[in-house]
Order: structure tokens, then C-alpha cells, then sequence
């Protein structure tokens, strides 16, 4: 490698903004009332699936992202397979998914008993390209007694899950068009989007349902959790019943009317979401100021871009990422080699998931655009403390 070489000069931009190695790809911050509320649980002794800190965590989502209702769960993972069946997602539907998304988006439809059918991105929001989506289902599909039919496989097409690509918001407009015009529901993956607008309207509470996720990587993190959003009373009803196992309210019967699910989140996970979200405003504002930091950075840096928010959005900046030039694409690997080498934690996008074992046999639309971004995205360190200002 030399000086001036591609990976050296990415190399020293990132140190210029986030310092001497080593540095994480994303890390958890606690610098607020996380002690205070664990300590009260514990002290309460409702630690698990009873507790004040639950309700108040779900009321102060709510308050966050303007969904009437939030349903906090487990994980993200839940939080999308009971959405989709509450959207009407069964045994041998198609779900149209982003073939550039983590699996658990494909694993969720699968749990549901779903059929995953992927679809392509646009570069420019990296999430689902909605006029290339209009026409693929007007060329592949027919709708038929209010149902879109797949005309090669026979089956309902029920849904479509657009996914908020490392927390940039999608066409969700484009998506809307596409969903009246071929009769299919939306269920927003806003796992990586807490934070995030499109329009106006924070991403997870466009469609009939979003989830969101807090993992231990996320924005804010409640160890592990995720939380179902929704406007529809109704629906957010039969999402709280079935995740805590379909019990029937009684002071001593062990009643249950349908097959539920223990999928609700523990009191002492959702005492530390409290204290994670009085946080948020002040986390997002330190990601988007790491992303100008870094915009600067890279100015002199050819053969890349820095992807910033889509139009119309407003972006929580979850993961920081390079786009590179598609005439430097081959040297993606050289690239992480050579950062996490030096100390730099960087990764690549996910492995598209029709080329996984699990999905390679499911439907899929042409996929060149969802390719190219695949081989040429390179995640950078995003933790929220890395702007400056939040910690000494």
C-alpha cells in the first residue's frame, strides 16, 4: 500500500474525525438515567413481563414517533413476524422483500409462514425501488377479487416490506402508490430507523404496521427488544394479546383463547429503554454531526461517496457508509482488510439474501442495481460519542 493509496487516504480520513484506534463499528452509550431506572426495577423485584417500566416505555415511543400505539416486544425479529400476521401474512403468501436487508426482514416472513420474493433497491435511498417495483408486478402479477396474484407461482401476494436502509428512509410515497395499485399491505422494517422521517411522519408509523428494533447495535438499546407501531386500535389490540401468550385478563385463571406468543418485553430491558430514549434527540444530533464531520473528511477522497439522506427525509444516520465508485468496486475487500487491520472496525453490506441457502430458491425480480450496491458499500464507525460533546 502505498501513502497515497485508495485505502490509506480512507484510513486518515476516518482517523481525522474519530481519532486514534482502535474504534468500534457502533457501541451502546450510557451517560444518562440507565443506573437510576435499573436500579428501581431491581429494587421493585418486576424484573420480567410485569412492571411500570414497560407501559412507560411504550408510552413514551408513542410520544417519539406519533404512532398511537406501541407494542413493545422481545426483539425486532418478533416484532416483524406478528406484524405481518396481523397484516395478513399465512401459509404460502409472498411477501415482497429487499433482496439488500439483514435476514431476519426474510426470516420474519418465513416464521409467518410466508414466501419471501426479493426485490430490487435504488441507489439513491438504497432501500426498495419503487417505479421498478410498479412495473414488475404490473409484467408478473394480476389482481384478482382484491388480491394480487403471482401468475407464475398461482399464490397472493400479500405484502411489502420496505426497509429503512441503515436509517435512511425510503420512497415511501412511490411504495403507497404501489400497494393501492396492487392491493398489498405495508409493513415498515424500521428497525434500523428510530429517529427517522420521511415526509414529515417518522418512518415505521407510514404503513398499516412498522416495527422497530433495540438491539445492543441500534441507535438507542434496551440489551436486546423491539417495539410493534401501528394506528389502528384494533390491530395494536390483538398485537399486545398475542404476544403475551393470548392470556385472558383474570386475577388467577390461566385462560388463553388463541395460539399466542411470549414475546413481550421484559420490565427490566424496558427500564433501560426509558432512559436510552430521554436520550435520543441529543444521540441523533451527534450522528448527523458525525456525518458532516466525515462529509468533510472525504471531500478530497475520490472514487467514493458518503451516503447522505435521501430527498424529502430527514435520517437518523444509524450506520455511516461509503459508497464506492463502481470502477473501484474490486478493491471493497482490500479496503476492510486494511482498515479493521489498523484498528478501524468497517463491514460490508449483508450478503444479498437470495444468494442465502435458506432463500435461493425464492422468487426474485432482476437484481443488478441491489448487486452493485453490495459489492460497493463499506459501513464506517457511527457511535454516537464519536462526534464530540457527549462525553468528556
Amino acid at each position: 500500500m502505498t501513502n497515497n493509496s485508495l485505502e490509506d487516504q480512507i484510513v486518515k480520513a476516518i482517523s481525522s474525525v474519530v481519532g486514534d484506534a482502535p474504534v468500534s463499528l457502533h457501541e451502546p452509550l450510557f451517560i444518562g438515567n440507565e443506573w437510576n431506572y435499573l436500579k428501581d426495577c431491581l429494587d421493585s423485584t418486576y424484573v420480567s413481563s410485569v412492571g411500570t417500566y414497560v407501559d412507560k416505555f411504550e408510552e413514551a415511543l408513542k410520544n417519539c414517533t406519533g404512532a398511537k400505539y406501541a407494542i413493545a416486544v422481545v426483539n425486532g425479529t418478533s416484532a416483524l413476524q406478528m406484524s405481518l400476521q396481523l397484516a395478513g401474512v399465512s401459509f404460502d403468501c409472498e411477501v415482497l422483500v429487499p433482496a439488500l436487508s439483514f435476514v431476519a426482514t426474510a426470516n420474519a416472513v418465513t416464521y409467518a409462514g410466508g414466501i419471501p420474493h426479493f426485490v430490487e433497491c435504488e441507489e439513491s435511498t438504497l432501500g426498495i425501488d419503487a417505479d421498478r417495483l410498479m412495473n414488475y408486478l404490473a409484467d408478473i402479477s394480476v389482481v384478482e377479487g382484491g388480491q394480487c396474484i403471482n401468475r407464475s407461482t398461482g399464490r397472493v401476494i400479500k405484502s411489502v416490506v420496505p426497509m429503512h436502509t441503515f436509517g435512511h428512509p425510503v420512497n415511501m410515497k412511490g411504495l403507497m402508490n404501489v400497494a393501492k395499485t396492487h392491493k398489498l399491505s405495508i409493513v415498515e422494517d424500521a428497525a434500523e430507523s428510530l429517529g427517522s422521517a420521511y415526509a414529515g411522519r417518522h418512518t415505521g408509523t407510514i404503513g398499516l404496521l412498522g416495527i422497530l428494533s433495540f438491539n445492543g447495535n441500534k441507535t438507542i438499546t434496551t440489551g436486546g427488544g423491539g417495539a410493534i407501531l401501528t394506528n389502528d386500535s384494533e390491530l395494536a389490540s390483538l398485537a399486545k394479546h398475542l404476544t403475551t401468550t393470548a392470556k385472558i385478563n383474570h386475577d388467577w385463571e390461566f385462560s388463553h383463547d388463541r395460539v399466542g406468543y411470549n414475546f413481550r418485553l421484559p420490565n427490566i430491558n424496558a427500564a433501560l429503554g426509558c432512559a436510552q430514549l430521554e436520550q435520543l434527540p441529543k444521540f441523533i444530533e451527534a450522528k448527523r454531526s458525525l456525518f458532516a464531520q466525515y462529509k468533510r473528511a472525504f471531500a478530497g477522497v475520490d472514487q467514493l461517496r458518503l451516503v447522505a439522506e435521501p430527498e424529502n427525509s430527514y435520517s437518523n444516520y444509524w450506520l455511516q457508509t461509503l459508497l464506492l465508485s463502481e470502477s473501484v468496486e474490486n478493491r471493497r475487500d482490500d479496503i476492510l482488510s486494511e482498515t479493521n487491520r489498523r484498528g478501524i472496525q468497517t463491514r460490508p453490506s449483508w450478503n444479498l439474501l437470495h444468494t442465502l441457502k435458506p432463500y435461493k430458491d425464492c422468487p426474485r425480480m432482476d437484481l443488478p442495481v441491489a448487486e452493485s450496491l453490495q459489492r460497493r458499500i463499506i459501513n464506517i464507525p457511527s457511535s454516537s460519542q464519536l462526534a464530540g460533546g457527549l462525553v468528556d
